[in-house]
């Protein structure tokens, strides 16, 4: 599937969207008679069972459109995809501003099914589709002095109303390290379930970090540029104490306000059980590596 990355997911956990809907009837029907409580755990224990097309483009986060996890759904269509265009700058060989089919061009497309994991202690199962950003960076010629890369979301207050309230300091920006940026894990995202992304997950072009918090795969990406400097990102300077800059999931560091240690999967229904929250996401053995001698409670 992947050209240098086992996925542990496959095609075959992905549901079905008939299968999902008629899942639903079941389970509505069991509710009626009293064993809501006992379908849902069942779905629960299933660790892998996949999220559906509904739950992954109704319930999401985009403060773009809004706080309410339904609001970018609700907004988002209000936002132009095409044409579009990524700058890429800072530190490379081939500076310029690269548009979106120019891009897709130059790429070779897989899908990747990952685990999703908010800092909210939400989780989803999602088959995304796009290529790894470390292609798009060797295009553009990483030079040698670059250690970090930056990335920025689309702003254009006109179609995208949340932005016109202080809720971030907008736009919004996000950072990975080199090392992690090139990782084969990480991705620039141009689809799901085999379809283009909808504009409330972060159409035409967004990052997708699986072993990170939700709140790293930037959405609706305008700029990327290559950096010797750590860059500033939109929840750390918003607040550092709870957002760090690394924000790799990990059961074992709380975020102030909530313990991190299990979580609730979307779509188990009301009475599922939550599930222990797996160090990296479930990307331990793929990642850890490139936090070695680093102090994970500091540097969180």
């Amino acid at each position: 599937m992947a050209k240098r990355w086992t996925n542990d997911l496959t095609a075959a956990d992905v549901t079905p969207e008939a299968v999902f809907w008629n899942r639903r009837k079941l389970l509505a029907g069991l509710a009626g008679a009293g064993l809501g409580s006992i379908a849902s755990g069942a779905i629960a224990d299933d660790a892998l069972e996949p999220n559906t097309w509904e739950e992954v483009t109704t319930y999401c986060n985009f403060y773009e459109f809004g706080t309410g996890k339904t609001d970018p759904a609700t907004y988002a269509h209000e936002m132009t995809t095409s044409p579009w265009e990524v700058e890429i700058d800072g530190l490379v060989d081939n500076p310029g501003t690269y548009g979106f089919e120019q891009i897709l061009a130059e790429m070779t497309l897989e899908e990747r099914i990952y685990r999703f994991r908010c800092v909210e202690a939400w989780s989803m199962v999602i088959p995304w589709q796009g290529f790894e950003l470390a292609d798009l960076l060797n295009l553009a010629g990483v030079q040698e002095g670059a250690k970090y890369v930056a990335f920025e979301t689309l702003l254009r207050p006109s179609e995208m109303p949340g932005t016109r309230y202080p809720v971030l300091d907008w736009p919004y920006r996000e950072g990975l390290r080199l090392d992690e940026a090139m990782h084969p894990l990480t991705l620039m995202a141009t689809g799901i379930f085999g379809k283009p992304l909808p504009n409330q997950n972060g159409a035409p072009l967004r990052l997708v970090v699986p072993w990170k918090y939700g709140f790293k795969s930037i959405k609706s990406v305008v700029k990327i540029t290559l950096t010797d400097q750590e860059p500033p990102t939109s929840w750390n300077m918003a607040n550092a104490r709870e957002y760090g800059f690394y924000s790799n999931v990990n059961p074992e560091v709380d975020h102030p306000r909530w313990s991190q240690a299990t979580e609730r999967r979307i779509g188990g229904g009301l009475f599922s059980r939550r599930q222990p929250t797996l160090m990296f996401n479930g990307y331990e053995k793929e990642v850890a590596s490139l936090y070695d001698g680093m102090d994970l409670t500091k540097y969180f």
